[in-house]
């Protein structure tokens, strides 16, 4: 904080030249601020990553959103809420701890990875797999 809090501090809120007092609003509206600018950009990314971590170890089974195995389970949006499966999290816990013929990806993917693989097919699902 000590870099913004100099920042801050040295703006001026008229044409005197002075040094504006310091206003915990202003910190406060700094601090909700930042993590949007920093998030939107790493959405793109992880959705990009999770695409390519789905096409490397999910689309055999789930190409385009279907399930070869257990045709009523696919990753469709009706589906997913059917099933309680439309959400990061429980997306998520699924390709981490499997299920069922599903195996589990926990120790062969990152943390991070099967977040993104979560996030591409909850987007996908929101577009209809197109």
């Amino acid at each position: 904080m000590g870099r913004w809090k100099n920042l801050l501090l040295t703006i001026s809120d008229d044409s005197s030249g002075e040094p504006m007092k310091p206003n915990p609003l202003r910190y406060l509206s700094l601090s909700l601020f930042l993590p949007f600018l920093f998030s939107t950009v790493s959405v793109a990314a992880d959705i990009e990553n999770g695409e390519r971590i789905f096409s490397a170890n999910c689309s055999a089974c789930h190409a385009g959103g279907n399930n070869v195995i257990i045709p009523e389970k696919t990753l469709k949006k009706e589906a997913l809420e059917t099933n309680g499966m439309n959400s990061v999290d429980a997306i998520t816990y699924q390709v981490t701890n499997g299920k069922n013929a599903m195996p589990a990806f926990g120790g062969r993917l990152d943390d991070s990875d099967i977040e993104d693989v979560a996030n591409y097919v909850l987007s996908q699902s929101e577009k209809g797999w197109d």
